[in-house]
């Protein structure tokens, strides 16, 4: 890994051991003030195509990875930023929470329960100083999707002719790590350039 400042501790999400390691090494190295879900993924499952086991085995480690394991993450976060009296959680969801996902309702099911697990969590840790917000991107032009965002349908429904960047992400996320006032807390947070709007 390249540069200086940063140390990389791996861990599989959809295990809770593994996540409870993973916060105890992290912790011990220093005082930790805001973490980022972001991990996630999207197995195809379509329900009318798939068999009963790849079904099964499909919502079982995506919302093992994409609900569970944030929710087991963010538990950690909070009781310790609860002791230090601050920290602010950023989950990150998908505009598949809003709209859903026919090919993959898994993925779209763990992203509105993120959200309201977040909410939840907003409520519950805001007396204690820590914050909880969520963003909520649709495509994003990441190595992972290259050629998928440059596919005509995924191009159509992009008011701005493009899909959302990393750093216009990042920008977002950083805004709710650093600067989000207090008041904002439970906010979900567009990033799909209004490829899906929600009222």
């Amino acid at each position: 890994m390249e540069g200086s400042g940063h140390t990389l501790i791996q861990a599989d999400l959809g295990n809770p051991e593994s996540i409870e390691r993973l916060w105890q090494e992290a912790s011990a190295l220093q005082r930790i003030d805001a973490i980022v879900n972001n991990a996630g993924i999207f197995p195809d499952h379509p329900p009318l195509t798939t068999d009963y086991a790849d079904w099964t085995a499909a919502w079982q480690r995506t919302l093992a990875i994409n609900l569970t394991g944030p929710a087991h993450l963010s538990y950690c976060a909070a009781r310790q930023m609860a002791e230090q009296g601050c920290g602010r959680i950023v989950n990150i969801s998908s505009r598949s929470a809003f709209r859903g996902e026919p090919e993959a309702p898994a993925y779209a099911a763990s992203k509105a329960g993120l959200n309201a697990l977040s909410q939840s969590l907003a409520k519950a840790l805001a007396s204690q100083g820590v914050y909880v917000f969520v963003v909520a991107p649709g495509w994003v032009s990441t190595q992972r999707v290259a050629d998928s965002v440059q596919d005509k349908a995924v191009l159509a429904e992009q008011p701005l002719g493009r899909v959302a960047t990393p750093e216009e992400v990042a920008q977002v996320v950083t805004y709710c790590t650093l600067d989000a006032p207090a008041s904002m807390i439970g906010a979900i947070l567009d990033v799909n350039g209004a490829s899906y709007l929600r009222t």
